[in-house]
């Protein structure tokens, strides 16, 4: 279990993370949704130790969390935005050298590479050059090669940027087959569609600040779980209703340029973060 206590982080003047509590249970697909600069990519820095509090800390499994807790830091492995991989090196030699780095036997790194590489669909790709993957590749063989010294708890930072719609909803597969392993996963994401459908809870942060913090359906249920856009001119706005019977006696009164659909969790990042900007 993670639980993170009055976190803040101040960059001179500059408050990025604002006094955050969460708790995030073992096991739990968690993820951290806001606007940029809201402090998403700053949390998940501080719970990598690459960026240290200002203030407040982390417990993971009740132990504090910092730079010296080596029993601690082995449980996490964070994958970042960014490619992070040599360009010249194939899938073979990415995850030799990243077990070489944890003092794996040769023998381990062997047997867990050929199960990663399987278990995410790369195996036939293996002697290719990290140059000549396609983008999708690269996300997953990162994610295999975190996978290599057997983490706890996966720290993901935007892991389908740029990523095609096949392609992430591959990747979405294979997360919910980690997540299925009783594997702490917290995921930052701009895309909200990703948060709804992998997430068991979400927290939405503005300003370095928690706003809401519950399940996706929970959220949209306490919007409304039914919306009416209406297009006027150039402009587009929504109603969101409870109840079904209202939601189309509004669109029955406000003429053809209406329509009517599911409320999503996009709505409900929209309605919390997006007027505040």
């Amino acid at each position: 279990m993670i639980e993170i206590r009055n976190l803040t982080k101040q960059f001179g003047d500059f408050t990025a993370v604002d006094h955050l509590n969460l708790t995030i249970r073992t096991g739990e697909f968690f993820g951290l949704l806001g606007p940029n600069g809201a402090g998403k990519t700053t949390t998940l820095s501080m719970l990598s130790t690459v960026l240290l509090p200002t203030e407040g800390e982390i417990l993971l499994d009740g132990k504090r969390l910092d730079r010296k807790a080596s029993e601690q830091k082995r449980k996490l492995c964070v994958i970042t935005q960014e490619y992070s991989m040599r360009q010249d090196m194939i899938m073979d030699e990415v995850m030799e050298y990243q077990g070489r780095l944890y003092f794996l036997p040769k023998k381990v790194i062997r047997e867990r590479t050929d199960a990663l590489l399987e278990f995410a669909g790369l195996t036939e790709y293996r002697k290719r050059t990290v140059r000549h993957l396609s983008g999708g590749m690269k996300r997953k063989l990162m994610i295999c090669r975190a996978l290599l010294v057997e983490p706890e708890i996966l720290l993901l930072d935007e892991p389908t940027a740029g990523m095609d719609a096949i392609s992430r909803r591959q990747m979405w597969n294979l997360l919910r087959k980690l997540n299925g392993r009783n594997m702490t996963i917290v995921l930052t994401t701009h895309y909200i569609e990703e948060a709804q459908n992998l997430c068991s809870r979400v927290a939405l942060v503005n300003r370095g600040k928690l706003q809401k913090l519950d399940t996706p359906d929970h959220l949209i249920g306490e919007l409304g779980n039914f919306a009416v856009d209406e297009v006027d001119e150039d402009n587009l706005s929504t109603r969101y209703f409870h109840d079904r019977d209202d939601a189309i006696a509004y669109l029955s009164s406000v003429g053809s340029q209406a329509s009517l659909r599911a409320t999503t969790l996009e709505d409900v990042f929209v309605e919390c973060a997006g007027r505040r900007l």
